[in-house]
């Protein structure tokens, strides 16, 4: 029977426990954690350059920086996409990795990449659809109205409009959120929901929606109750984890801190002072590499839990509305045999 999502925080909760203490298990949580962080979203910042613009003799400079640029700006514009690319693909096979890994209580990496190839592709399909049409729709809805307030001149006196420009911001801000909060919605929807489907029942990702959009048609309280649900938890989470990350930074600044202090003194003690050369470059570039992988395989083990709950939690949610999933959780008793035949009575002797 479907069950609520205040119901499905126990079980969630008996199976992380289940899967990541009974009994732990290091290279079971080093598995996850690796396997979590490529299944999950991850967010690139670019910088922006300045070219300094010359007049007069500065003119060759100009064209001599630009040419060095070119071959940087050809090579970015090809190696973006690829890596976007690859990063979308490994992020849909290791989310089928992630949600067999979490059905079965064992993450095997090997076995389950080879198993979800084709699930796999067409999630791939979908994320390159997805995100073209996110970005697109986050063009128009910015682009539209700043082209309508270019034509009308108010970029030109923005003194003489600053009511319209204050109003159309104040309205293109709400309408911002509003695209970003469908977006979020479909994504996580998406993972939780169509990507069973999709495992389970080798379709699409486009079938999984239309399946899941007749399920939420049919139930529209218990989804929306869901997703208040897991918001509210995904801040939690954050909050711990963050507190959490905090705490094991400065354990790990005692230690590695210690290190560099000590290095520092032998450096003076043998009279090399803190003058930068090719040995004291290299040795500051290896500690610092050794800090930040050490740091961040501690953050990735922190995660853990949350990269198990997360999933079980929707997967015991959706388990009572998607049947195929129902059975693979809540699998019917073995059939008892049937009892032996019984022997005839013997024949009564007179």
């Amino acid at each position: 029977m479907p069950i609520s999502g205040v119901d499905a925080l126990n079980p969630a909760f008996e199976h992380t426990k289940a899967q990541l203490f009974r009994p732990f298990r290091f290279g079971e949580w080093t598995r996850l954690a690796f396997v979590g962080l490529l299944a999950g979203e991850m967010s690139s910042g670019g910088g922006c350059n300045s070219i300094p613009g010359n007049s007069g003799s500065g003119h060759t400079g100009a064209i001599h920086d630009w040419t060095f640029l070119v071959p940087l700006i050809i090579i970015a514009i090809i190696a973006i996409p690829m890596l976007w690319l690859t990063f979308l693909y490994v992020s849909s096979r290791m989310r089928f990795v992630l949600f067999d890994s979490v059905i079965t209580k064992k993450c095997e990496i090997r076995r389950r990449w080879r198993e979800r190839s084709g699930p796999a592709m067409q999630l791939f399909v979908w994320q390159i659809v997805f995100s073209l049409i996110t970005l697109a729709g986050f063009a128009l809805l910015i682009g539209i109205p700043a082209l309508i307030a270019f034509l009308l001149g108010w970029f030109t006196e923005p003194r003489a409009h600053l009511a319209p420009l204050i109003l159309s911001g104040i309205a293109l801000f709400f309408v911002l959120v509003a695209w970003f909060i469908g977006i979020v919605t479909v994504h996580v929807f998406t993972k939780d929901f169509v990507v069973p489907q999709m495992a389970l029942e080798n379709i699409s990702a486009f079938e999984g929606w239309r399946r899941l959009w007749a399920m939420m048609m049919a139930e529209k309280g218990g989804y929306a109750a869901y997703a208040g649900m897991k918001l509210a938890m995904a801040l939690g989470a954050g909050i711990a984890v963050t507190m959490a990350s905090m705490f094991v930074i400065l354990i790990l600044l005692i230690p590695f801190g210690g290190i560099g202090v000590i290095a520092i003194l032998a450096g003076k003690a043998a009279g090399m002072g803190l003058s930068w050369n090719v040995f004291t470059i290299t040795a500051a570039i290896a500690f610092g590499t050794i800090f930040v992988l050490v740091l961040f395989y501690a953050l990735a083990l922190l995660s853990v839990p949350v990269i198990v709950f997360f999933p079980a939690y929707a997967i015991y949610f959706f388990a009572g509305r998607y049947r195929q999933l129902g059975t693979l959780i809540y699998p019917p008793p073995p059939l008892l045999p049937p009892p032996p035949p019984l022997e005839p009575a013997p024949e009564p002797i007179g």
